[in-house]
């Protein structure tokens, strides 16, 4: 792309982006992580992609929101790339699949399931959706420093927010409790809507990316135990610790030049 090339979707040139940057889906979450940054600036607000753009150790970083689901995750990725980014971390929320995790934990994935439609358009379903290995451990090991309860392990992705939370008045309801019943016997811990979309594609564009989960609800745990679940919507939890991770890789890349 040239220099001052405008993106079609997210309105910004390659001048306004950092090689870092953070994936919220709320743009209001956005604002919120653009307060841990030096000298943070609003480059910009279009459809759901609210731009932010700082520093952390006097290197350019950026926030951008991506939105619900992951077409427009995948969107703000691909010209993110074009505008010179290579290292993404998700931070975003989920709900909670295994009873005997309370809600409040953070969730740091290690793959997701494919559920979703995104993703196929870039690779054959039997390709894995996984992070990048260092960005992982970034992550657990903030979460570890910063004291966070957490959890690893394999998250659901899907395109359909009430085919899961209503499935049984969707048409094609026995196929969606079958494999939503597959996915707690095989261990999955939480369902979410962007993570896979957005794992495939950075392979496939050879850039970096993991996810920070916060852990919102746990219809598993309550359905189990009767426990009355207040959503746990504080995010600080889970944007520290995004934040302390990046802070770390941007360390170590400083150190392999």
């Amino acid at each position: 792309m040239k220099p001052e090339e405008v993106m079609f979707h997210l309105n910004c040139r390659a001048e306004d982006i950092g090689k870092y940057v953070f994936l919220p889906g709320d743009p209001g979450r956005a604002d919120f992580i653009a307060g841990y940054l030096d000298d943070a600036r609003l480059i910009g607000r279009n459809r759901e992609f609210t731009i932010w753009t700082g520093s952390l150790d006097e290197v350019p970083v950026s926030v951008v929101s991506t939105g619900i689901g992951g077409p427009s995750a995948v969107i703000a990725m691909e010209e993110l790339v074009m505008c010179g980014a290579d290292t993404f971390i998700r931070v975003g929320t989920c709900g909670g699949m295994q009873s005997e995790v309370p809600a409040g934990q953070l969730v740091v994935p290690t793959g997701a399931v494919r559920m979703e439609g995104t993703s196929r358009e870039y690779m054959p379903i039997a390709f894995p959706a996984v992070p990048d290995f260092s960005l992982t451990c970034a992550l657990v090991r903030a979460a570890k420093e910063l004291s966070m309860p957490y959890v690893t392990g394999v998250v659901q992705c899907k395109d359909s927010f009430y085919g899961q939370h209503s499935p049984e008045r969707m048409p094609v309801a026995n196929r969606l409790i079958d494999d939503w019943n597959a996915w707690i016997a095989a261990g999955v811990l939480a369902s979410e809507m962007e993570s896979a979309a957005l794992f495939v594609t950075a392979s496939v564009l050879h850039v970096r990316c993991a996810t920070v989960l916060n852990m919102i609800w746990n219809q598993e745990r309550e359905k189990k135990y009767g426990i009355d679940t207040v959503p746990q919507l504080d995010m600080d939890a889970a944007v520290r610790t995004a934040v302390h991770a990046m802070r770390a890789i941007i360390k170590d890349d400083k150190g392999r030049k």
